[in-house]
């Protein structure tokens, strides 16, 4: 279909990866398997769904990747909200996040819309 690294959608929530990674690695250990792996993997899924989507050939598998990204980012935005509550962040920076996450998922479901158009 595409490159994955044109889309902003990709770059936005490649970083959102990596601000993931650093925020996590100053959770406790007891936490290593449980919310810190689970805020990974969720962090993750949704630009590595997004670049296998953009390898496929057919429109309506390359929305199917794109709404596995979006159900990735849903998660993750709960465990921003959830990390806030724990006392594992700030409020501030979870509500950043969570709105680092709403944008991601705005633009997933944009381009699930401008892929379908094009079908």
């Amino acid at each position: 279909m595409q490159n994955y690294k044109t889309l902003s959608v990709w770059h936005k929530s490649h970083r959102l990866v990596l601000e993931t990674y650093e925020l996590t690695a100053k959770y406790p250990k007891t936490e290593q398997y449980g919310l810190t792996s689970q805020m990974r993997r969720a962090a993750v899924s949704a630009p590595a769904n997004i670049a296998e989507g953009c390898s496929r050939d057919s429109a309506a598998d390359f929305v199917n990747f794109l709404r596995i990204a979006v159900g990735s980012i849903n998660e993750l935005e709960y465990y921003f909200i959830l990390s806030g509550e724990l006392g594992l962040l700030t409020d501030d920076s979870a509500v950043l996040l969570g709105e680092k996450a709403l944008e991601i998922k705005k633009m997933l479901i944009n381009l699930i819309k401008k892929v379908r158009a094009s079908q």
